[in-house]
């Protein structure tokens, strides 16, 4: 019988590198016990509420005030980092300037530095007497302590998300359909509607929802520019911690498995989107 013949798995050799199902054993098994296991422990205590303990804590006035500012804060934050991000991986990759490098290497700077420092920084940089916030507060404009300040600290941890989603299609896209449509007669707006927008539109979800997810369970850096004032500057997050330090198990579990629910939610949406443009790609290439 023809090797052609064979399907692909049988004409493969014996892999080159040993022991793959070791390795998958004891991959599957770490984050079993790493990421499964306390999520799943959580579901559990989530379903023993009921749905009737689950909707009593949740409708607390406390509880949804909090749920509200996260969910807008990071609905917020998650929109100026996709147009942020947008741009600063646009510039990165179609021009060359001094200091390029270091511009981008400053990107991922949020990914390294403690939550908690940047919380301490942005503080004192919009507070009153800071070097924003001495401008921007004689003009009205109140950034530390109030919502908008949530908003810039969840920027500040969501802005690398959005570029570096983008960044990697802007370089393999190129030139040369812009160069083409250009050519045709297309003007700037027309090119960056009808020929950069279509190819950039997964990563832009995708980067929109990593930022979302990232700033909906944000909590070093917002608790000291946020000035947690209950109905007015309390993230979700942090009344988790708060019901947690009042033995309040229930309401905690309660609001951790809404957050949780929304994190699979974003999940989910990041993993669909590229499916979803391949599958509309098919269709019109069939066409």
């Amino acid at each position: 019988m023809s090797t052609l013949a064979l399907p692909l798995h049988a004409r493969r050799g014996p892999s080159p590198l040993p022991g793959f199902g070791l390795s998958l054993g004891l991959g599957m098994a770490w984050l079993g016990v790493v990421v499964l296991l306390p999520l799943a422990a959580l579901a559990v205590h989530a379903a023993g509420l009921g749905a009737e303990g689950w909707l009593r804590a949740i409708k607390d006035e406390r509880v949804q005030a909090s749920i509200k500012l996260s969910f807008g804060a990071s609905l917020a934050a998650a929109l100026v980092a996709l147009v942020v991000g947008a741009l600063v991986a646009w510039v990165l990759v179609r021009y060359r300037f001094p200091g390029r490098r270091l511009l981008d290497a400053l990107v991922d700077l949020p990914f390294a530095l403690p939550t908690a420092v940047a919380g301490i920084a942005l503080t004192a940089i919009y507070a009153g007497n800071g070097w924003v916030g001495r401008i921007t507060e004689p003009l009205g404009l109140k950034v530390a302590y109030t919502p908008v300040g949530i908003v810039v600290a969840l920027v500040f941890v969501g802005l690398p998300f959005a570029v570096r989603t983008v960044q990697p299609v802007l370089e393999a896209l190129g030139r040369e359909q812009e160069e083409a449509a250009a050519s045709l007669g297309a003007s700037r707006l027309t090119t960056l509607r009808r020929v950069v927008l279509p190819e950039l539109a997964p990563a832009l979800l995708t980067g929109f929802s990593l930022a979302f997810a990232r700033a909906l369970g944000e909590f070093g850096s917002v608790i000291f520019i946020a000035g947690n004032l209950p109905y007015r500057t309390e993230i979700a997050p942090l009344l988790i911690t708060i019901r947690l330090e009042e033995s309040n198990i229930p309401g905690a579990v309660a609001i951790a498995a809404l957050l949780l629910g929304m994190s699979f939610v974003c999940l989910l949406v990041i993993n669909a989107v590229p499916l979803l443009f391949a599958h509309e790609r098919r269709k019109q290439g069939r066409g």
